[in-house]
């Protein structure tokens, strides 16, 4: 298996579900899209149809779109011909629609999305653009009616507010619809859709309690989301659940079924990730309130030139950088900065398209995929702030009021992306005036954006000095660990801030008061996927993460390391090959391992520091320099552990053979010397003594 994530679509017909799904994973589909088939000529598709790669639907399409019958199709791929004879019915209408355009009555506009077509997708057809085909479709009075899930099997009459939307009837007269909508004041929260990296279940975390909190505040909480993995689409969860697209024209649809009796406080877009932030804006123009920071104010941190501009307005640091929208510009922006640079764009979660580049044909090769990426929004070049200490800054506000939920050190160095790097809370190593100044810098941003909810801030920490990276006033992957690690309920709190609620009502204080040390570590697909590298960067990689919890931070990085499945070794041999600024550090890290009873083993330039230094070290080739070498080392199980920390894109390149090597061999690895670092003090601490097992409710009293 090699997915993170799914979408589940319900309709009336296989057709409907199916172009409803589509639009659902949120790749940019908006039905059966075209699609390239590389080669040219039968063959060439027939080669395409029988590799089963993602997009196979697609591609079987688009096959019957350029002449293959569904029985050639059907020999190449071997889906069941009732499926593909449905695809093709799809094919033929789409046909039919870009000859002839849309229909004018409503009877043909109603057999259109009786079939799954989005507004977005006959709009593709046609050369309209969305509202326009919108606009038509709601004059004829084509609107989706609502079916309840029958959660009973027919045994009697399903009182479950379970819902999906469908097309029915003639298009004449009025189909009947089970929505029910109550006369309660309401609010509508949109999930965050599948999962995927860089947006998984600690945002479905986030919209169930959520759900939970406005149900405890009277509030009839109702839940759009589309991802049958989540707790979010537990029928039970929210008082009402919609399993719909996470689109502008399904949820407007949704909300405007709901508005048909009670009071509409609201929609919560802020604790689904970047899903619904981008519907915003859709929303305000259908003249549906957002509950919350406001969407110019999430506009103003998402927005890389704007966002620029507020920090210098507040006189707060950013790295030295410079904003492009074309490769001209990229090039002048880097020629003025310098290298190695982090590539950022625009309305982007976990990192996506974020690089790092040490020249310009990378850089050139990163851009263009940043600006596909990015859309009108320019993109962000950094200048990449190297050795820094990467800080996240998790707070809740009320518009007036900030409170500081936690402060997370990174223990990767910036330039990692935040879901990556392991993380402490509270900081392990950061002093506390820094600790101080990175609080009331998050306080100034809230009060700044004027925050109504959650916010996350990230900073970089060199030499003393502060830099802010990003803003973003959502909810955060870290807001689960941060309630988890402090007790403090701040989803919860976040929804009835939204909901009206003053933040002093909470007694919170400054900051949550901890006796104990969090640390979160990220986990990795790495073994999954051969060739791809283990190195981290900007973009994100990981599929989850654990936490591990005790009294100092290398007992509580020790438990989290045994979560995440690395077993860190007690004896043995140490191999470490590291870049010349890591050498010193290096040696540091070596003498402590020397001192527990490591052996060392090192490459040429490492090894003859570490001698130099009076160090006992075993020399050995790397791998271009013939066998024996360190790879050999590590698969006949040699090797106990690995540091190898190294930069530019060749050396990385040279090096990606030792990292690949430790990965298939289940042999601890660490690229940074910061993490490193923590991993030879948790060493430290289990040759010392064994780990304890306490319960959670040891170090917290609240409910979380």
């Amino acid at each position: 298996m090699k997915s993170v994530g799914e979408a589940m679509a319900i309709g009336r017909t296989f057709a409907e579900s199916l172009q409803k799904g589509l639009r659902s994973l949120e790749t940019g589909l908006t039905g059966l899209n075209e699609i390239e088939i590389p080669g040219t000529g039968k063959d060439a598709v027939r080669a395409a149809l029988a590799l089963p790669s993602p997009d196979r639907v697609l591609v079987i399409a688009q096959a019957l779109r350029q002449g293959l019958s569904v029985a050639e199709v059907q020999a190449a791929c071997h889906y069941d011909p009732w499926f593909l004879d449905q695809i093709k019915h799809l094919i033929d209408v789409e046909a039919e629609v870009r000859s002839r355009g849309l229909p004018d009555d409503g009877p043909g506009l109603t057999r259109l999305k009786g079939l799954g077509f989005s507004d977005a997708r006959l709009g593709e057809l046609t050369g309209d653009t969305i509202e326009s085909v919108a606009a038509r479709r709601r004059a004829a009075g084509i609107r989706p009616v609502f079916k309840r899930v029958d959660t009973c099997a027919g045994e009697f009459a399903s009182q479950t507010s379970y819902m999906y939307s469908a097309y029915e009837g003639d298009g004449l007269n009025a189909p009947e619809s089970e929505v029910e909508a109550t006369d309660r004041h309401k609010v509508v929260i949109l999930g965050g859709g599948p999962n995927r990296i860089g947006q998984g279940i600690e945002f479905d975390y986030c919209c169930v309690h959520a759900a939970y909190a406005l149900k405890e505040a009277g509030f009839e909480a109702i839940m759009v989301n589309c991802n049958p993995e989540t707790v979010s689409t537990d029928y039970d969860t929210s008082d009402r659940l919609y399993f719909e697209p996470l689109t502008g024209e399904d949820v407007i649809e949704v909300i405007t079924a709901e508005r048909a009796a009670g009071t509409l406080l609201g929609v919560i877009v802020q604790f689904g990730g970047q899903t619904p932030l981008k519907l915003a804006a859709a929303l305000e123009a259908a003249d549906i309130p957002i509950l919350g920071t406001s969407p110019d104010a999430i506009d103003l941190a998402e927005d890389r030139e704007r966002f620029q501009v507020l920090l210098q307005d507040l006189g707060l640091r950013q790295p030295a950088n410079g904003l492009a929208r074309s490769l001209d510009e990229a090039g002048a922006v880097a020629d003025d900065v310098g290298y190695p640079l982090v590539i950022r764009p625009s309305y982007v979660l976990g990192g996506r398209a974020m690089e790092i580049v040490h020249d310009r044909d990378a850089l050139m090769t990163y851009m263009t995929n940043a600006v596909q990426v990015s859309g009108s929004s320019p993109v962000l070049l950094d200048s990449y702030l190297q050795d820094a200490i990467e800080v996240d800054v998790d707070a809740l506000a009320d518009g007036t009021d900030v409170y500081i939920a936690g402060i997370m050190q990174h223990i990767e160095e910036a330039g990692v992306h935040s879901g990556d790097s392991a993380c402490s809370l509270p900081p392990y190593s950061l002093p506390d005036d820094i600790v101080a100044e990175l609080a009331s810098q998050a306080k100034t941003l809230a009060r700044a954006l004027k925050v109504v909810g959650l916010m996350n801030v990230q900073f970089a920490v060199k030499d003393s000095d502060i830099y802010i990276l990003e803003v973003n006033p959502r909810a955060s992957r870290t807001v689960p660990f941060v309630a988890k690690a402090t007790g403090v309920p701040i989803a919860k709190l976040a929804a009835r801030i939204m909901a009206g609620e003053p933040l002093a009502a909470f007694a919170l204080g400054e900051t949550p008061v901890m006796n104990h040390v969090a640390v979160k570590e990220a986990v990795f697909p790495f073994a999954r996927f051969p060739g791809v590298d283990i190195i981290l960067g900007p973009e994100m990689k990981s599929t989850g993460e654990v936490m591990g919890i005790d009294s100092d931070f290398s007992r509580a990085f020790a438990k989290s390391q045994l979560g995440a499945g690395t077993r860190l070794p007690t004896a043995g041999m140490v191999f470490i090959s590291v870049k010349d600024r890591d050498k010193e550090a290096a040696c540091a890290l070596a003498e402590r391992l020397s001192g527990m009873g490591f052996s060392l083993m090192a490459t040429g330039g490492t090894a003859r520091h570490f001698t130099a230094q009076g160090l006992t070290v075993q020399h050995i080739n790397k791998v271009l320099e013939g066998r024996p070498h360190c790879e050999d080392a590590i698969v006949n199980g040699d090797v106990q552990m690995v540091i190898n920390t190294t930069e530019g894109a060749q050396a990385i390149a040279d090096s990606y053979s030792i990292r690949r090597s430790a990965l298939t061999n289940n042999v601890p690895h660490y690229t940074t010397m910061a993490g490193a670092a923590a991993a030879v003090d948790a060493i430290a601490a289990l040759v010392a003594g064994s780990l304890e097992v306490t319960p959670l409710q040891t170090y917290l009293s609240g409910s979380f």
